[in-house]
């Protein structure tokens, strides 16, 4: 098995440099190209040729590589298909908005957690991902960002062709967040210390680990928390959300509200719109009828948050609906009317898999 050189400490680094005869100035070479996120020797110009033709016979730049790149139909959207170093596989996307680049990355391989509309748990956990191997999914779309066929304009009117470099981050990708919680908060250190990405542009979402959620709000960063609700009720969100089951709607809702409330940041409520197709291939409401609407209003009410709505991205092997666009636009209008801040979530590259709901654990579906 090949060394990862991005796993090693500076120290390591110049032991192992040394010991193939190189000068120590090396690794200080390398460690730049690392942090700069270099997929490959050949890459580090500034190395002789036979230094990076002997570096690529035993080792690795970074944990992770790049096994396919999607890029969607207009441009603003990559998904990156990674293999870790015991072949697992994982998904990441890039996504070039007007405020900037915004990254989705995993924390797991998997997922346990088995909501039924999702494609991430299909296949069920295979483990946690390090901080190295979370951080690195940063540094590959950077590297991506500055070297790729669309840096050299604005993909939008007030986008800036200049800005090659991720600016936000959220961690929403393959696996719960919370369950690797160590790691995540880790990860996050690291991207606001060596990044320089702000607080408040970093973002977890969980599908409600009220311990984890507890551990967020004891850890004391100001970054922005969204809750996977999915319905407003226990009854119906236990029927799509095992997850439920252990962790109430209400308790999920007090421990989120009290990491809001500790530092004056909206909730973000993410709420997928789920329809079935019966047998007369209508579409019936599973979570998205004004009832619905009606009750998920009285659940946040007087609550300081914002309801992202997100009509169904297919999944083949479940079998939901997204409901009709005056269906969605109906249950908007209704939180609205009740005075809940709603927004319907324009999805980014579902021509490519990396819509919500849809990134997995390997290219074995959902990719080109």
């Amino acid at each position: 098995m090949k060394t990862i050189l991005f796993n090693l400490t500076d120290t390591e680094l110049v032991e192992f440099i040394t010991k193939l005869r190189q000068p120590k100035f090396r690794a200080k070479q390398i460690r730049e190209w690392l942090n700069r996120g270099a997929p490959d020797f050949k890459s580090m110009k500034n190395l002789p040729e036979k230094l990076r033709l002997d570096l690529d016979c035993i080792a690795q730049t970074l944990p992770v590589r790049i096994i396919k790149r999607l890029d969607s139909s207009d441009g603003q959207t990559t998904k990156f298909l990674l293999e870790l170093n015991d072949c697992e596989q994982i998904e990441c996307v890039l996504m070039r908005t007007s405020y900037g680049n915004s990254v989705c990355v995993s924390s797991q391989a998997g997922c346990a957690m088995g909501c039924k509309f999702c494609a991430s748990t299909l296949l069920g956990l295979k483990r946690n991902l390090t901080v190295n191997e979370i951080y690195s999914q940063i540094l590959v779309a950077q590297w991506e960002l500055r070297n790729d066929k669309f840096s050299d304009k604005p993909i939008h009117p007030n986008g800036d062709a200049n800005n090659n470099d991720v600016s936000h981050i959220v961690i929403m990708g393959t696996g719960e967040p919370l369950q690797n919680i160590e790691n995540v908060i880790g990860f996050i250190e690291r991207a606001n210390s060596d990044m320089g990405i702000g607080w408040r542009k970093i973002t977890v979402s969980t599908c409600g680990i009220v311990p984890g959620i507890k551990e967020l709000t004891k850890w004391g960063r100001p970054i922005n928390l969204a809750i996977s609700l999915h319905a407003p009720t226990n009854e119906l969100r236990s029927e799509i959300m095992p997850i439920n089951n252990k962790y109430k709607l209400e308790d999920v809702l007090d421990a989120a509200t009290e990491f809001s409330n500790l530092h004056n940041r909206q909730l973000m409520i993410e709420y997928i719109l789920l329809g079935r197709k019966n047998k007369d291939d209508e579409t019936e409401l599973l979570n998205s009828t004004p009832e619905h609407a009606e009750k998920l209003s009285t659940l946040l009410k007087g609550k300081n948050c914002m309801v992202n709505l997100i009509p169904w991205n297919a999944v083949d092997e479940r079998d939901f609906a997204a409901p009709s666009g005056n269906a969605v636009h109906r249950f908007q209008d209704i939180l609205i009317k009740n005075g809940i801040h709603t927004r319907i979530r324009r999805e980014r590259g579902q021509d490519i898999g990396s819509a919500c709901g849809q990134l997995r654990l390997n290219n074995t579906k959902g990719t080109k």
